[in-house]
């Protein structure tokens, strides 16, 4: 966590330090590669069309994990009842969830939750 904010800190230090530079006038130290503006454009489209395609590529895995059929079994630690539901990964969400059939379960203090892999002739269903 702590290293995240202080990368963030130093792009943006870095960035004002360009900026600044670009404003007087000056040679920015490290920005002049050699290379040509043409080339250095592509560059950096590249890059942003690599970001942009690992952006989508995440968001959709993340999407496709959330639709995911899973089997939630609910113990009761009590009398040692168990229920199995059918849900999707991204409708669980601490102590409740809500399944297939769009009922909403809340777990009591009693009770534990354990989530599977739904079996493939379960998931098949409608």
């Amino acid at each position: 966590m702590i290293g995240k904010l202080v990368l963030t800190l130093a792009v943006i230090a870095g960035a004002y330090l360009v900026v600044r530079a670009r404003w007087r006038g000056e040679s920015v130290p490290g920005v002049r590669l050699g290379l040509p503006p043409r080339a250095l454009r592509w560059a950096a489209t590249g890059l942003l069309l690599v970001m942009l395609g690992a952006s989508g590529f995440y968001l959709l895995d993340d999407w496709r994990q959330a639709r995911e059929v899973v089997e939630v079994r609910v113990l009761n630690v009590a009398s040692g009842a168990e229920t199995r539901y059918l849900a999707r990964r991204g409708s669980v969400e601490g102590r409740r969830f809500r399944t297939l059939d769009g009922i909403e379960v809340r777990l009591a203090d009693v009770e534990r939750m354990l989530i599977a892999p739904a079996q493939a002739e379960v998931a098949a269903g409608p």
